[in-house]
């Protein structure tokens, strides 16, 4: 916790949950290119799905540790927390993503919870 507190420093850095999600390495990098095209000599906003490449590189790692293994420990004890994952994988999703969204709301938690 002291660690979590030390590398956050005050709540009022963040906005919103998704800077936190990207300053801690939660955050989904999108890409795309090509947003327009050329039809019969006017501009068309092109309809090509945005390429999803996986969590942002550029991140605080100690951080992202923190989360990761709160998520990892959430998920195995048994809590909401566990209920929450086993749901969310009965539905479909794969255990890394659901662990994921674990570490997300966790993170969510923490920023919204931290002593100013």
């Amino acid at each position: 916790m002291a660690l979590l507190l030390a590398l956050l420093q005050t709540p009022h850095r963040f906005r919103s949950k998704r800077q936190l999600w990207a300053y801690a390495g939660l955050a989904l990098v999108t890409r795309t290119s090509a947003d327009y095209r050329l039809v019969q000599g006017s501009l068309q906003r092109s309809h090509k799905p945005i390429a999803i490449r996986g969590l942002n590189q550029n991140h605080n790692h100690d951080l992202k540790e923190i989360f990761k293994s709160a998520a990892l420990r959430a998920c195995r004890l048994p809590g909401p927390w566990r209920d929450c994952f086993s749901k969310r994988v009965e539905q479909g999703m794969k255990p890394e993503l659901a662990r994921l969204t674990m570490a997300r709301k966790l993170a969510a938690v923490a920023l919204f919870r931290a002593p100013c």
